[in-house]
């Protein structure tokens, strides 16, 4: 148990022991006139002082409950941090998904964040070639909100630096990968989820998405991935040409296995706005403090309604 002010417990219990030498001392001196009087005490004489006794308690009771004392109780609820990493390379700009390919993950990811509860810290990182962070991981959903809706597509795709931009959000640090591919050790992130939008298109140079994969399972990062697009395919223009870009499930599909997350299909907008109830966050266990001055203070109040009523009927007087 730990208390808000210990200074007032240590006031109120010097009170109450004040209190307490009073009573015995009152008692003693009772107790030497009438002995000096020839009287010997009587046995409700003896007990006149049950209520006193009742009422100290109450004093000492009331001192715990005004110093603000708490239980550390374990509380089990959806925690940790999401980051939305999300494709806005060229073929994101495909329609095969109405509106577009990024205007439906756009959509499923606003959903996402809505269904998220405000113990979920979620940031936003856009990918084109290498990765662009657009919102740390807060509780404001509000900003994560608005910086999905600043995205537009253009660019080239390179999965695994998205997921390492992922991962130094997380970890807030930047995370690279050395030159002979060894997973560098950035701690212990269980608590901590990337859903991935893409069409899967791996296209630009950078860091594999297998390596970067293995950095997140290090880490105990699940990589969830949402697929956007067709697998037919369609034709966009990308920097004045015309080129054929189509869903690729299997890349995406390899890589939210290699981390012990879920693969995702989305063919159209009605089926991403499902995902955000289909991804499980991890529950996570904290202790949280439990205020007990409610309790102390219905305690004390019995007491000294109990000391007041015993000094009544013993005594026939309030005090």
């Amino acid at each position: 148990m730990s208390l808000a002010n210990p200074v007032l417990l240590a006031v109120g219990l010097l009170v109450a022991a004040i209190l307490a030498w009073a009573a015995i001392a009152a008692a003693r001196r009772r107790a030497a006139t009438l002995a000096a009087a020839g009287v010997a005490p009587d046995g409700p004489g003896r007990s006149r002082l049950g209520g006193v006794w009742f009422t100290i308690a109450g004093v000492a009771v009331l001192a715990i409950a005004v110093a603000g004392p708490a239980a550390s109780v374990p509380v089990s609820h959806a925690a940790g941090t999401v980051i939305l990493a999300m494709d806005v390379s060229g073929s994101m700009a495909a329609t095969d998904v109405a509106p577009s390919r990024l205007g439906a993950a756009k959509q499923a990811a606003l959903s996402f964040i809505n269904a998220q509860p405000g113990s979920v810290d979620i940031g936003v990182v856009a990918f084109q070639q290498g990765g662009l962070e657009a919102a740390l991981p807060t509780a404001d959903h509000a900003t994560a909100s608005a910086a999905v809706r600043r995205l537009t597509a253009g660019g080239g795709t390179s999965l695994g630096d998205a997921i390492l931009a992922s991962l130094s959000a997380i970890t807030s640090r930047t995370v690279t990968i050395g030159p002979d591919d060894s997973a560098p050790d950035i701690g212990y992130w269980p608590s901590a989820t990337i859903v991935l939008f893409s069409d899967g298109q791996d296209q630009a140079g950078g860091t594999g998405a297998g390596a970067a994969a293995s950095v997140a399972e290090k880490a105990g990062v699940h990589i969830d991935t949402v697929g956007v697009g067709t697998t037919a395919g369609t034709t966009v223009d990308v920097d004045g040409y015309h080129l054929f870009t189509a869903l690729d499930p299997a890349t995406l599909t390899s890589i939210s296995q290699a981390t012990g997350g879920t693969y995702h299909p989305a063919s159209d907008a009605s089926e991403l706005d499902g995902i955000a109830s289909s991804i499980n966050l991890r529950l996570t266990v904290t202790h949280q403090p439990l205020p007990l001055a409610s309790a102390f203070i219905v305690a004390a109040l019995a007491l000294l309604a109990a000391g007041a009523v015993l000094t009544v009927t013993r005594t026939g007087r309030v005090v």
